[in-house]
């Protein structure tokens, strides 16, 4: 009848336990059955034949029906990181965000792949983007990306950090929806990461958020074409070199550095990262992330940081449009509130994971909590035995220097902090161990302060918050020795900007995978790598077959809902 013609599919039959019938599954489509090349379809079946019956792995024969050769095996590569890895990037939506971003450019829609590819790296064998390219090309099966060049990596890494701030916003939305997070506490921490060189960059002006402003040059005033015309450019603050010297969170205060911020729910999801150039302090680094995320309709939400970000200033801002936080705060820090939540009494309460708490009243506007970890302190008091037995050895026969020697020997001590806390001088100039300092840093073993201004959470609640806090450290620690954010193998800045971008997506999907199957991705890694797809050719065309699944392969697929790769990925016929 006019309209109707056939398909012809390549088709076998699985079993559904959970059905209890059979269900069909489509291997191939071959296309409509009037337009097949029937001749190279019968000149694959008698390859694969001779494949699995007939002829051993490499070798080749002649076809009994017209003297062919036989299928030649070319290489195998892994298959199941990429594979689940991918799944769970189209799961969150970001290959549908980007391409719906893509579309309003002249850009290619393999920018996408491409982006994918570079997150994978990451998470799979992190190595440069040149290094990256010849790893796609050789090492590894992408869906969807068979090759690609270095050029076309940075051109999307250029590309990627334009649309950064939409992505994430949809990423979160989307990541929130399918993992259902929680969302009242949001953690924050920085990290810094350095750089192997000798100079930092130029000082440009900055915005308030660290970004380059634009400058106009004005070239009537004194002819040298800088701008030292008084007045700054507009939304200029201060000047600073991306890569610049600061304190440094590695003890490479050496090496110039850049300062990285992340954001990470209760469940050690991380939802964004953020950069700043390397002298940025902690402080005021929290407003800013604080903006970058009110548009994101994100419920009351109590944030949760260190001690950096304790001042005055932030307490106040995290508080606007009913937001609140859980801060740490230095009991070693002298302040009022420390000195007197220390001199409060009350009794400790035992909650989970060897902790105790005790909250004090001492503001009518905010909470404080101490917390005593018993294992903590013991840590403690091992440490400052030691301090004390290395000042000791230090001070031992200093009686017996002259008065000059004996100010050079408190001057060297006065560098080192741990050593200096329990240093005492005698009128007479002496050199002693301070037995009351000891006995004050006594009373701090295993204790630290807690802040809040969330008047519902109870005090386990604060403390238990704030405890979580290690899942942000674990973040970086991933980050630097699993994504490797270091070495960074650029020195432009939106280039530095674009590579730790990928490195939070790679931290996305891990983390995803690892909260799903309760597995850390060192073990998931190594097994989902030895699921291959073997390539084979012959006269009839290459095809590409996937290695069968290990139970413990079927396992974590399982767990993660994500169907297996088909047993053949790709089948294309001679022409």
């Amino acid at each position: 009848m006019a309209g109707h013609w056939a398909l012809l599919q390549l088709a076998h039959n699985e079993w559904d336990p959970a059905a209890k019938s059979a269900r069909m599954k489509v291997l191939y489509n071959f296309g409509r059955a009037e337009e097949l090349d029937r001749a190279a379809v019968q000149r694959l079946i008698g390859s694969l034949s001779r494949l699995l019956g007939e002829t051993s792995r490499g070798s080749q024969v002649e076809d009994q029906a017209g003297g062919l050769p036989g299928l030649g095996f070319i290489e195998s590569r892994p298959l199941g990181g990429a594979w689940v890895l991918d799944a769970l990037w189209t799961r969150l939506g970001i290959a549908k965000t980007m391409r719906t971003l893509l579309s309003g450019t002249r850009r290619d829609a393999t920018v996408e792949r491409v982006l994918f590819a570079l997150v994978a790296n990451r998470a799979l064998a992190p190595s440069s983007k040149l290094a990256a390219a010849g790893w796609v090309n050789r090492d590894v099966h992408v869906p969807g990306l068979s090759e690609v060049s270095d050029d076309a990596c940075y051109r999307a890494m250029d590309w990627l950090l334009a649309v950064e701030p939409a992505l994430a916003k949809d990423v979160y939305a989307s990541t929130a929806d399918l993992l259902n997070l929680q969302v009242d506490l949001l953690f924050f921490e920085t990290t810094s990461t350095y750089f192997e060189t000798e100079t930092g960059d130029e000082p440009l002006w900055r915005d308030v958020k660290g970004n380059p402003v634009a400058t106009t040059i004005d070239t009537t005033a004194d002819g040298d074409g800088d701008d030292d015309g008084g007045e700054l450019p507009s939304g200029a603050v201060k000047q600073a070199g991306f890569r610049t010297y600061g304190k440094s969170k590695d003890h490479r205060e050496d090496l110039p550095q850049v300062v990285v911020g992340m954001a990470v729910t209760r469940e050690g999801i991380p939802v964004r990262v953020w950069c700043w150039p390397g002298n940025t302090s902690d402080s005021a680094l929290i407003r800013q992330v604080k903006d970058d995320m009110r548009d994101w309709n994100l419920a009351r939400v109590v944030w949760v940081a260190d001690r950096g970000f304790t001042s005055a200033e932030n307490r106040r801002y995290l508080q606007r449009a009913g937001g609140g936080y859980i801060l740490g705060e230095k009991l070693r820090s002298g302040s009022a509130e420390a000195t007197a939540a220390l001199g409060r009494a009350g009794r400790y309460q035992d909650v989970a994971d060897n902790l105790r708490v005790k909250e004090v009243r001492i503001s009518e506007s905010e909470r404080f909590v101490i917390c005593h970890n018993p294992e903590a302190a013991d840590r403690d008091a091992l440490v400052r035995t030691a301090l004390l037995a290395r000042l000791t050895e230090m001070i031992k026969n200093s009686d017996k220097l002259t008065k000059t020697k004996r100010a050079e020997l408190r001057g060297v001590i006065s560098t080192k902090p741990g050593l200096n806390r329990y240093l005492r001088v005698t009128p007479s100039g002496l050199l002693r161990i301070d037995a009351d300092a000891i006995a004050e840093e006594a009373k701090l073993d295993g204790k630290y302060l807690l802040r809040s201004s969330d008047p519902h959470l109870s005090a386990q609640d604060i403390a238990l918050g704030y405890k979580q806090l290690l899942e942000v450290e674990r973040g970086w620690r991933d980050m630097k020795q699993i994504l490797d954010l270091r070495p960074v193998h650029h020195r432009l800045e939106d280039r530095i900007r674009a590579h730790v971008v990928l490195c939070w997506l790679a931290l996305l999907l891990i983390r995803i995978i690892e909260t799903t199957t309760g597995d850390t991705w060192n073990n998931l890694r190594a097994e989902l790598q030895r699921l291959y797809v073997g390539t084979f050719t012959g006269p009839a065309g290459t095809y590409q077959q996937s290695t069968d699944l290990t139970s413990e392969q079927a396992k974590i697929l399982a767990q993660l809902d994500i169907t297996a790769p088909p047993r053949i990925l790709d089948l294309a016929t001679a022409g």
